[in-house]
């Protein structure tokens, strides 16, 4: 194990939350970032989320429709000028990356439990 263990009390503290992308595109001048704009069924609106995932996604508009798991209850991060508001949840690197979706759909801002 890489990481110390952690409490429940801890761990509930991380909220993960299926969005559905509604657009995605490279980040101009750079070779790792994606801006994904995510529908988590907030009021506010879609959430923008950017994320070094462009190695594992050859044409990001096939991400559109998707839904994929995020954290949502980061505080929010500027990235290359743009805020990024929660953080794609995903697993693996190289070969082995693949993203974390339910194997139906569900409303957006289902939450993980």
């Amino acid at each position: 194990m890489d990481k110390p263990r952690i409490s429940i009390d801890e761990f509930s503290k991380i909220e993960v939350r299926v969005g559905t992308i509604q657009s995605a595109e490279r980040v101009p001048e750079t070779e790792k970032l994606l801006r994904l704009m995510v529908n988590f069924g907030e009021e506010t609106g879609p959430r923008q989320i950017v994320s070094g995932i462009a190695a594992y996604v050859s044409d990001p508009t096939a991400l559109v429709g998707r839904q994929l798991s995020f954290v949502t209850n980061l505080e929010p991060r500027t990235i290359r000028g743009l805020e990024s508001d929660g953080m794609l949840f995903a697993v693996g690197t190289k070969e082995s990356f693949a993203f974390l979706t339910p194997d139906r759909e569900v409303p957006p801002g289902t939450s993980a439990h």
